[in-house]
């Protein structure tokens, strides 16, 4: 039994949204989010990454960090502007992406739910990455970013979607330099009750990307509930912001990984040793058309790999997915990377960047061979979830994404 609520959202004025709004604070390193940023004084990543404010001497984890963004939200509710509605909603938003079309509630979700796995994850989390947004969302008192939730559908709740996109005019419509299409609006509050109970009926709703944003609120959820004598488990700081989208509407794209030496090989070594558990063939398409397969790039040219008979069927849903197989019989064996969580041999490259990113990196040297991955799927995380199994680092990227600073959970 899943719960779901409306929120007072703190929104920028329509005239203004396509400027406030960000991408995601963690798709983009320093140096691009002040890029980003330059000349906009209300862009939200003034907020989200506020480091770009401070001096690059400054630790981006710094306390004042932190205390620049509290400084920074507050500038843009006021010079923005950004106000907070006055009764709870549910918002619903939309994502086109070319052909790609996805809608979802916006709404708050219970940290509880999330504890006790009514809420499921299928990534590890890092510690530095939650202690950092955990910061962030104690110091501003607010959740400034969405978590991506996903459930399997339910056809009365999507009616009620398809009707409110049809029939009532948006808050927020307007295209981002990326080509994404934003659209945002108030879910009529004669809904509320129906998508609460239609919630209420599901068993399980699935993170399919912020798991750190979910991590960290509930770390959050602690520090601030330790520090509220009067504490009842109806404050907003028990529940935290996302959108929920159902399945079958979602997209994801691959992660693909790039390697920055080959362990002491040469590239006729490293072909070799490759060939003890993978066919290997020369190709032309860099990119894998179906499961148990994946491109190699080394030296200016494809291959295509395929597990051979030394690839045994892995005891776990997990084990036997093709970032698995590649790490289990490829980058641990032959290239020596035990923990790519850890590892500084190794690099992720999101599926948005394609292929060409991986030969351009190969290509000028600053790495010595890359792959490119077939995608997993939605009912591959859904199954890893309802297992308890966590899926290998940077298995999934999910495109389009929601933007930061459109609506605005205050704690």
């Amino acid at each position: 039994m899943a719960i779901i609520k409306p929120f007072n959202a703190v929104r920028p004025d329509p005239k203004v949204a396509h400027l406030v709004a960000s991408v995601p604070y963690d798709v983009v390193n320093r140096k691009e989010a002040a890029e980003l940023a330059k000349g906009n004084p209300v862009n939200f990543l003034r907020v989200t990454r506020s480091e770009i404010e401070l001096d690059e001497s400054v630790d981006p984890y710094d306390k004042s960090v932190y205390e620049k963004a509290r400084e920074n939200y507050l500038r843009l509710k006021k010079e923005a502007p950004m106000l907070q509605d006055d009764t709870p909603h549910f918002y619903l938003y939309k994502l086109v992406w070319g052909e790609q079309e996805q809608t979802g509630i916006a709404a708050t979700f219970s940290v509880e739910d999330y504890n006790n796995d009514v809420i499921m994850k299928h990534e590890k989390t890092r510690k530095v990455k939650e202690d950092d947004r955990t910061n962030h969302i104690v110091t501003t008192k607010a959740q400034t970013g969405a978590v991506f939730l996903t459930y399997k559908g339910v056809g009365k709740i999507n009616e009620i979607v398809d009707k409110t996109v049809r029939e009532t005019e948006p808050l927020y419509d307007f295209t981002a330099p990326d080509s994404v299409k934003h659209t945002v609006w108030i879910l009529p509050d004669e809904y509320n009750e129906t998508i609460q109970s239609g919630i209420a009926n599901v068993d399980k709703l699935y993170i399919a990307d912020g798991h750190h944003r979910a991590a960290s609120a509930a770390r959050a959820q602690k520090v601030l509930a330790a520090n509220n004598p009067n504490h009842t488990g109806n404050e907003e700081y028990n529940f935290f912001l996302a959108v929920l989208f159902p399945a079958e509407q979602l997209k994801i794209l691959p992660y693909n990984r790039v390697v920055f030496d080959l362990n002491g090989n040469t590239e006729e070594e490293f072909l070799e040793k490759v060939k003890e558990n993978f066919t290997v063939e020369k190709t032309d398409n860099p990119s894998p058309q179906e499961r148990r397969t994946t491109g190699m790039y080394l030296n200016k040219q494809w291959y295509l790999l395929k597990p051979n008979e030394n690839v045994k069927e892995g005891k776990t849903v997990g084990e036997n997915l093709d970032v698995s197989i590649l790490q289990n019989y490829l980058l641990q064996p032959v290239l020596g990377i035990d923990d790519p969580r850890t590892s500084d041999k190794i690099d992720f490259i999101g599926g948005i960047r394609g292929t060409e990113e991986l030969e351009r990196l190969v290509n000028e040297g600053k790495a010595a061979v890359a792959f490119s991955m077939y995608p997993v799927s939605v009912d591959d995380l859904i199954n890893i979830s309802n297992a308890g199994e966590t899926m290998p680092p940077k298995s999934t990227w999910f495109e389009p994404k929601l933007r930061d600073g459109l609506l605005v959970h205050e704690i």
